[in-house]
């Protein structure tokens, strides 16, 4: 009788046991081999902005949980928040540089102005932990100092990404990337609202030009003078690279990205959206501050080799100034167009020994950084030249102003000149630039730029 009991306990013990065990199976709780990253979150709130009467009220709610994955934005409004959504592509990763380049090329004062927010928005989990680690040991002072911040938005907060609308006939594939894209924005823009009075979208793929931030706060003050209506400026002509808007804007951009998210791509959208805004052409700045820098879509890995052509990586902040040049020019190729951002040049006949392009300052200035630039595809290169700064400005015979003394700084090679750190041996101001042509030539000239760095204001910015 006990060795029967015996024998059933013991059967009954196995039978929970093995209970236990398929419990364990059908929860999930066991499953292959594969370690799973552990994830690191805590959950994230927005700062938010009463600028916009969206967000004064309960109108349009857009509830959205967010997961922070590193650092933590500071509670006061900074002047820039920097906004980019990565995921994971098949071939090449490009986020680690973008986010070096961004802040490398911004000073100090810049760094503590802004703030950078990357939306990891894969769903893999490995890939998240692993960028997010690699976020961490190449960004530790910039995430203590709350320049950076980095999100996650969990899979159940997006609606549906399948069976959407085909519109234009794309494929159904590209249909739902492009959808999560627009949600992806639409969520990152919602969480930065509040972080900068303008923000800027940029994508994970992309270098900066030198003190960008300095350059969109002039351009920025620049329009604002203008007292015209505004909705979005153009810091590069590519993709959804470079966008700025105004802060007040962004929970009405958050909603309508969201809302048409499966109508159209999220550049085309922006445009729809700025239209709304009653801003009917585009604002372009040239050159640009972005370049795209990737070889590799984040879709299907396809091959992409978009360049921005107004880019230029060192930024020269040319002052202002007349230009004069007694080459023959070619109907309307003026010599001020040298000088100015953008696609034009001067184009002169034949030049003689002797003979100039000069830009007079209309304030004196300590000079920096020249950069020099003639010619098109290998054709009307500028061969023997001299490149001179001068001071105390006169006006000459012909009526022309000019500088009584110059003093040279280089001469040209290939058709290109290029200095830095000119303010180290010529710390005093200048008040012209001269391209002197030294020897003759039968071919004609094109001189394609000219730009200058100067010394910038030693003026503090607010933040």
């Amino acid at each position: 009788m006990r060795r029967h009991s015996k024998k059933n306990i013991l059967a009954v013990v196995l039978l929970v046991g093995v209970l236990y065990f398929l419990n364990f199976l059908i929860d999930g709780r066991i499953i292959s081999h594969e370690p799973i990253p552990k994830e690191l979150t805590f959950q994230g709130e927005r700062l938010v902005s009463k600028e916009s009467w969206v967000e004064r009220g309960d109108y349009l709610p857009l509830n959205v949980s967010y997961q922070v994955l590193a650092g933590a934005p500071s509670t006061q409004q900074r002047y820039l928040s920097i906004g980019l959504s990565s995921v994971k592509r098949k071939k090449g990763s490009y986020l680690i540089p973008t986010l070096k380049s961004l802040f490398l090329q911004s000073s100090p004062e810049e760094r503590s102005s802004m703030v950078v927010v990357v939306l990891l928005a894969d769903f893999d989990v490995s890939w998240r932990v692993t960028t997010a680690v690699e976020i961490k040991s190449a960004f530790a002072l910039e995430l203590e100092q709350g320049q950076l911040v980095v999100l996650h938005v969990p899979q159940d907060q997006y609606p549906s990404l399948t069976g959407l609308k085909r519109n234009y006939n794309d494929a159904p594939e590209r249909v739902s990337f492009r959808s999560k894209q627009n949600l992806d924005y639409s969520f990152l823009i919602h969480y930065s609202a509040g972080l900068g009075k303008y923000y800027l979208q940029l994508e994970d793929d992309v270098s900066s030009a030198k003190n960008f931030l300095s350059t969109i706060r002039k351009r920025i003050e620049e329009q604002e003078a203008k007292k015209t209506t505004w909705a979005m400026l153009e810091f590069s002509v590519l993709g959804y690279i470079g966008k700025l808007y105004k802060s007040a804007h962004l929970p009405l951009l958050a909603r309508f990205l969201f809302l048409f998210y499966q109508e159209m791509p999220c550049d085309w959208l922006m445009y729809r959206f700025r239209d709304l805004l009653t801003q009917r052409e585009p604002i372009i700045f040239k050159p640009s501050l972005f370049q795209h820098m990737g070889t590799y879509s984040s879709f299907g890995g396809t091959y992409n080799k978009l360049k921005d052509k107004n880019f230029e990586e060192v930024l020269y902040t040319n002052p202002s100034a007349e230009v004069y040049s007694d080459m023959s020019t070619y109907k309307k190729h003026y010599p001020k167009l040298a000088l100015d951002a953008g696609e034009g040049f001067f184009w002169g006949r034949s030049p003689e020994n002797g003979t100039y392009l000069t830009a007079v300052f209309t304030e004196p200035t300590i000079v920096m950084g020249i950069f020099v630039e003639t010619g098109s595809e290998g054709k009307d290169l500028l061969e023997s030249a001299q490149v001179e700064i001068g001071h105390d400005v006169i006006t000459t015979e012909n009526g022309e102003k000019s500088c009584k003394e110059f003093q040279s700084v280089g001469t040209l090679e290939n058709g290109r000149f290029e200095k830095l750190e000119m303010d180290k041996k010529y710390s005093f101001s200048s008040s012209c630039l001269r391209i002197k042509v030294t020897a003759g030539q039968k071919e004609w000239v094109i001189i394609k730029k000219i730009r200058i760095s100067t010394k910038p204001s030693t003026i503090p910015h607010k933040t």
